[in-house]
């Protein structure tokens, strides 16, 4: 797997965002059980507009009413996700900074480069509010139908499909090299600073087809076709597009919807930050904008599960990095 040169001054920028947060935040000693006594920060490392920001912008709008201080949300793009996620793992541990845990740079960056944190060691998971819609995509008017009749043109033409993700060290592209190499075919990458710009290169023909985050409204208006989803169970909101295992393709695609923080927070500070994302998630509003304007899956798992679920998996992709000669 080839390394992103432009990755190592993505670190730098990564290092000076480390030196601003770590000299601010909350002063040693204070009192836990008057938390939160001013804004919350929630770091987000994906870029605005898409249907993951979309989605944390709302339920932080919700968790706010209970935790009773603002929650803003600040992008912190990069790297896959690891420029966002190196801010978080730096801060100050007292639940003023908290934020996503993106999936790529939890269980690729840091097998594949060299990443300023721990994807256990630096990371608490709070909590998970939600799964995803990840999958490969084309344009309404493109020829391929099915997957299976993009494998068939993959393999009569080598290389002469283009496909567009988030680059090398993301899952989305990890997995659509597994299934490359499972079906004996090449594809000729081309990476994407997020999948907003992804979808934009779709629908202006760069590309012949795109994996990643897709907005449902696309695919609602006749824009893009569905042809495959990155998941490891069936969806409610597209249950006729084959996930994974219905293909054969035995690789998991741990993606969720999370509320994170650095290592170290108090725990009764993190019993308050995931009681007020809990209750957020039962509220009329969060529902209504997961299920019918964002069509996102609504999924929970609390500190405990969802430590275990990251830990676990962490090791699976590190395994198939190994096997597959991606690790650093």
């Amino acid at each position: 797997m080839k390394r992103l040169p432009k990755y190592r001054i993505a670190c730098l920028v990564s290092l000076t965002f480390i030196l601003i947060f770590i000299g601010s935040g909350y002063p040693q000693g204070a009192d836990v059980a008057k938390y939160p006594t001013r804004a919350v920060t929630y770091v987000d490392p994906i870029t605005p507009g898409g249907p993951t920001d979309l989605a944390i912008r709302l339920i932080s709008k919700e968790a706010e009413k209970f935790l009773g201080q603002p929650i803003a949300v600040v992008n912190k793009t990069g790297g896959a996700g690891s420029i966002g996620l190196a801010v978080i793992a730096a801060s100050r541990a007292d639940g003023y900074t908290i934020g996503y845990s993106p999936h790529s740079a939890i269980y690729v960056a840091p097998v594949v480069e060299k990443v300023p944190y721990d994807p256990i060691k630096s990371i608490q998971h709070i909590m998970q509010f939600g799964g995803f819609n990840f999958g490969a995509v084309v344009k309404s008017d493109s020829p391929f139908k099915t997957f299976k009749d993009l494998i068939a043109y993959a393999r009569k033409n080598p290389k002469g499909l283009t496909c567009g993700t988030t680059g090398p060290v993301s899952m989305q592209y990890l997995i659509t090299e597994y299934i490359a190499k499972k079906e004996k075919v090449q594809f000729a990458h081309i990476p994407f600073k997020g999948n907003v710009e992804m979808t934009t290169g779709l629908i202006g023909g760069h590309i012949a087809f795109g994996v990643g985050d897709f907005n449902y409204s696309l695919i609602e208006s006749g824009q893009i076709r569905l042809l495959l989803l990155l998941r490891d169970e069936p969806s409610s909101e597209y249950p006729q597009t084959p996930i994974l295992k219905d293909l054969g393709y035995d690789i998991p695609a741990p993606m969720a919807l999370n509320v994170a923080g650095p290592r170290g927070i108090p725990k009764e500070i993190v019993a308050k930050i995931e009681d007020a994302y809990t209750r957020a998630m039962k509220t009329p509003a969060f529902i209504k904008g997961m299920k019918e304007d964002l069509r996102l899956p609504i999924i929970y798992r609390g500190s405990n599960e969802l430590d275990r679920y990251v830990a676990h998996n962490v090791e699976i992709y590190a395994r198939l990095l190994r096997e597959s000669g991606g690790a650093k």
